[in-house]
């Protein structure tokens, strides 16, 4: 049976995430916590793996309840413990000191800060999906793959690119339903740099997007709406998410379907 295998928020935009069992729809249709804070550089432009590849050796751990984040500096014997919502001053201090450059800390606490502002509902993509695409480069696991891709929902219990199910050629939303919550999904996600390098240490995989278009075009499932591929540097669904699933709370094993369209 198709289920929600695995739910993985994002707190502070580029930085790790943490696995969840549950996780409350907000009223813009995002996770609550899924990037609800992100760095700013003085021009107000993100700090983030995309600008930034030394991001990816910052390691961060983070305690939802109490509010906490862990931070561990390259080069530091143990992680800086700080208050996301009372200690951002200090936060701020020290990722400007990693940088080298002054950065600020935003929060948003209804949309957080996602690459897609039209649809800011969770990113979806299955377990067999991440599977077959580690498969397309040597040495780089599932979980490794799964952390690049960087997607909140994961579906187990169907094939690769299943979520691909997800949009139509004509751009219609498909509708689909995770548990108790209703979900549209409207376009496969389009890539960045950041999935060609290695999550902990930013070193990229030679050719890796060249790789990755040649294998994802070449292992398209016959029921994808090929026509909304523009290029094929693309993976994982956008969604938006109905009002009426305000407050709805999304729980890892639900069962999850497509609805008649």
């Amino acid at each position: 049976m198709s289920h929600l295998a695995k739910i993985l928020l994002y707190p502070i935009k580029s930085l790790d995430g943490v696995e969840v069992e549950a996780a409350t729809v907000l009223p813009s249709g995002a996770l609550q916590y899924d990037r609800e804070f992100a760095i700013f550089d003085e021009q107000n432009k993100f700090v983030n793996g995309k600008r930034h590849a030394k991001i990816h050796s910052l390691r961060a751990e983070f305690s939802l309840e109490d509010g906490f984040v862990h931070l561990q500096i390259p080069g530091s014997n143990s992680p800086q413990v700080f208050h996301l919502d009372e200690e951002q001053e200090r936060i701020e201090a020290t990722l400007s000191d990693f940088f080298g450059f002054a950065v600020t800390l935003k929060q948003n606490t209804n949309l957080g800060f996602p690459d897609d502002t039209e649809s800011p509902g969770a990113t979806v993509i299955s377990t067999a999906t991440l599977i077959e695409v580690a498969s397309w480069f040597p040495g780089v696991s599932v979980d490794e793959m799964r952390r690049r891709m960087r997607a909140n929902i994961e579906i187990d219990g169907v094939p690769a690119f299943w979520e691909d199910r997800l949009f139509t050629a004509d751009e219609e939303t498909v509708s689909f339903q995770v548990g108790d919550v209703l979900f549209c999904g409207v376009n496969s996600c389009q890539r960045c740099i950041v999935p060609t390098r290695n999550s902990y240490l930013g070193a990229v995989y030679p050719n890796f997007q060249k790789i990755f278009v040649q294998k994802r075009q070449a292992t398209m499932p016959p029921w994808v709406a090929a026509s909304r591929f523009n290029h094929f540097y693309r993976l994982s669904v956008n969604t938006k998410v109905p009002t009426s699933e305000v407050g709805k709370t999304l729980q890892v094993g639900s069962k999850v379907q497509i609805l008649p369209q």
